[in-house]
């Protein structure tokens, strides 16, 4: 498996398996099974695209004002841009994390100091140093309280940068509450995961007026499209489209989790405050469960890639209960099969 490969390549898998993409079930990918009904037919796209009623929009269902934040066309995009701005020599990230961090990190000439999440979490950071923590984190779905880390980072004078992609999953406080307190502090705002959309490409970066002034000095005026800012616009407004993606992610979760408690494919299933769960195989590494889940057209992420973990750990997304369905008798007929082979 390559460095900073990720999941959800759904049509080279589905090329793979000789079948159509809409025929795959993609438990790699952790975004939403549900997506906003959205209306393109009246923008208009014979003018540059304007900001100012998405950017009003942003800032008040996150509860700051517009001069506190900063488009970018996704949230990997906006990690490059802020790791191409940040003059900190040492990126200490805590990981596993998501590796597009450690691949900017490289990038950009940055000294890199990786803390174990699941055993070190107090470990000391460099003064001055950037520090990159995901909350929830993947690829575990876990929630931090951020109170103590805050204070052991703020007195190191480090710059922090909290993504905070999976937070509508789980309902957590965000660490925005700090940007009143803490001149050093940005958090990333992804839309694709919640609002089912890696096509529509919006991320945003929260953050000082000082800070957001200097970073769109360094960027382009117009990074997304009118199609991006419309679907956006109209899925922050669509309240019963988010009442319905908790109700049924939740109801699809427990299922999920029920599932694989009670197979003994899985040694061990990390608790998740997010949209997915980080499993260890029993008696099979990531790469042969893949290959068993072929034949059913069904995706998950292998996780040995990620910092800290090994070629036994998957990663396996919550989707609707139907598609769920279709993976747990796969799974149990993976396990007859291997107690048929004993």
């Amino acid at each position: 498996m390559s460095t900073y490969a990720h999941g959800g390549d759904v049509n080279a898998f589905a090329a793979h398996c000789g079948c159509t993409h809409e025929e795959v079930i993609d438990l790699s990918s952790n975004i939403n099974f549900i997506t906003p009904i959205v209306d393109f037919s009246g923008v208009s796209l014979n003018a540059y695209p304007s900001y100012e009623t998405l950017t009003e929009t942003l800032a008040e269902h996150y509860g700051v004002t517009s001069e506190e934040l900063a488009l970018f066309n996704g949230g990997s995009s906006a990690i490059f841009a802020l790791l191409r701005f940040f003059d900190n020599s040492t990126c200490t990230i805590y990981s596993p994390a998501y590796l597009e961090y450690k691949k900017a990190a490289t990038l950009y000439g940055k000294n890199i100091a990786l803390i174990d999440r699941f055993e070190a979490m107090d470990a000391e950071v460099e003064e001055n140093s950037l520090v990159i923590f995901v909350n929830p984190s993947t690829p575990d779905g876990h929630y931090y309280a951020t109170q103590t880390l805050m204070e052991k980072w703020s007195a190191k004078n480090c710059t922090i940068l909290i993504d905070e992609s999976f937070l509508e999953f789980c309902g957590g406080e965000s660490a925005t509450r700090y940007l009143q307190t803490y001149d050093k502090l940005y958090v990333l705002k992804s839309q694709t995961k919640f609002y089912g959309c890696a096509g529509v490409r919006v991320g945003i970066v929260l953050s000082s007026r000082e800070n957001i002034a200097a970073l769109k000095t360094k960027e382009p005026l117009w990074k997304i499209s009118a199609l991006d800012s419309h679907f956006l616009i109209t899925a922050l407004a669509d309240e019963p489209f988010r009442m319905n993606s908790h109700t049924l992610n939740a109801q699809a979760k427990t299922y999920l989790k029920s599932l694989l408690d009670n197979s003994p494919l899985f040694e061990k299933v990390f608790e998740s405050d997010a949209n997915f769960f980080l499993v260890r195989l029993a008696s099979m590494n990531a790469r042969e469960f893949q290959e068993k889940l072929i034949p059913s057209r069904i995706m998950v992420r292998d996780c040995s890639n990620f910092d800290f973990l090994d070629e036994r750990t998957v990663r396996i997304a919550v989707k609707s209960v139907s598609e769920l369905n279709r993976f747990e008798i796969t799974i149990d007929e993976i396990l007859l099969g291997e107690e048929n082979v004993q």
